[in-house]
């Protein structure tokens, strides 16, 4: 038999209302029972007597069990998981950010208290990819996680890549449908892919890393060009999240644009959607596809989270728990490509060897293999200078035969 979860929820936003939505068409054994929000003059859809601003209320009520996390201070966000968590509380939360900060510390607390963390919101959206991790792969070995794991960035992507729209009026419509915050830095700069990569990759391989030791570079600097690039060699762009075991003892994480093909499965991934792809030692490659944003698509997410601790589900970790001797890097060599103005950039590079180099009026490119250090030691340069990088591994068997210091014409 299920128990009955009485709920306190933080956050009644898009996905709080989405959440709400669905568990009301549900008979569950889940009641909300009050609900933490921030602003309290704003107008809601429910009796305000359901409503407070006061945290405590929720974290200190003896009916409460299951506290549902769904706000965006990082911070505030953390108190209250790891509070709940401590107070014999179990808890459901969407923040990627919060999570991916204190993973190490929510894992122990959990094992502490004996309580149960559950996150499947917070990566991908309605995919349910940490699951499957824990539960379905939990013997296998992975030699890749990759993907499309924010849908704001994908849909100026697409938008660009589709319908010609340049970045700044792809990211106003992204902004102006919801799918891009204000500040789109987290979304465009990878930083919320970053997020949601070092979860997954905490349940794929058990190696828990802080998010500043891994690398991402976005979208920001894409440019008319280098999409006509792509067009040309009948590719697309796209921002993907790569968690790659390189041996038995090293795994690399890293987000980067990418060149995929027509074979690959993200390449038919557009807009808000996202898509996972798993590289299975014995089950080979295997595609996750869905919504990766959104109310309902969200809420859905959340509400299996909160469904499953019905029967006190729990992460158990499992590959973490195994004790391997496998290290997070950043020791790895890429084949990239590099649209630049500043030339120094390219000699402060270092690349190993240049596959292609092509000079045409303001356009100039380098395709060729770089240690990924190299670009994290110069990525402040990158920005500023508005290069624009992409992995491309996809370019090696198109390009044309190695030229180093001359001129390679493409189009």
């Amino acid at each position: 038999m299920s128990k009955k979860l009485n709920i306190g929820l933080f956050g009644f936003g898009v996905v709080g209302q989405g959440l709400y939505d669905i568990i009301k068409t549900k008979h569950l054994n889940i009641e909300i029972v009050k609900f933490a929000i921030k602003d309290p003059n704003k107008k809601r859809s429910l009796p305000a007597h359901l409503f407070t601003t006061d945290k405590e209320e929720l974290l200190n009520n003896p009916e409460i069990n299951t506290i549902v996390e769904l706000i965006n201070d990082t911070e505030a966000a953390f108190e209250i998981v790891s509070r709940a968590l401590k107070s014999g509380k179990n808890v459901v939360s969407a923040s990627k950010k919060m999570i991916a900060l204190h993973l190490d510390e929510l894992i122990e607390i959990q094992h502490q208290y004996g309580t149960s963390l559950l996150y499947e919101g917070a990566v991908c959206g309605s995919i349910p990819i940490i699951r499957n991790l824990e539960e379905y792969y939990d013997n296998e070995l992975l030699h890749s996680i990759s993907g499309i794991f924010n849908g704001s960035s994908n849909y100026i992507l697409s938008k660009g890549f589709i319908e010609g729209l340049d970045y700044d009026s792809a990211l106003k419509q992204a902004q102006d449908l919801g799918f891009a915050e204000t500040d789109p830095t987290s979304d465009v700069g990878g930083f919320d892919a970053k997020y949601k990569l070092v979860i997954a990759a905490a349940h794929a391989y058990g190696v828990v890393v802080q998010p500043d030791e891994v690398f991402n570079l976005g979208i920001q600097n894409l440019a008319a060009a280098d999409l006509q690039y792509a067009r040309e060699k009948n590719l697309k762009i796209k921002l993907v999240p790569v968690a790659k075991e390189l041996d038995d003892r090293n795994v690399a994480l890293f987000v980067l644009p990418k060149f995929v093909n027509d074979k690959e499965f993200l390449y038919n991934v557009e807009y808000e959607y996202n898509g996972v792809t798993v590289q299975a030692a014995f089950a080979d490659q295997q595609f996750f596809f869905g919504k990766g944003a959104g109310g309902h698509p969200t809420g859905s997410a959340v509400l299996s989270d909160i469904a499953a601790l019905r029967y006190n589900y729990q992460y158990e970790y499992k590959k973490a728990k195994e004790k391997t001797d496998l290290n997070f890097t950043n020791n790895i060599e890429l084949t990239i490509y590099l649209r630049y103005d500043d030339e120094e950039l390219v000699e402060a590079l270092n690349f190993e060897h240049i596959n292609e180099r092509y000079y045409s009026g303001n356009y100039k490119f380098v395709i060729g293999k770089i240690n990924l250090q190299n670009l994290i030691a110069n990525q402040h340069r990158i920005s500023e200078s508005k290069a624009f990088v992409a992995f491309a591994d996809q370019l090696t068997g198109v390009s044309l035969a190695s030229v180093t210091k001359q001129t390679a014409e493409v189009f």
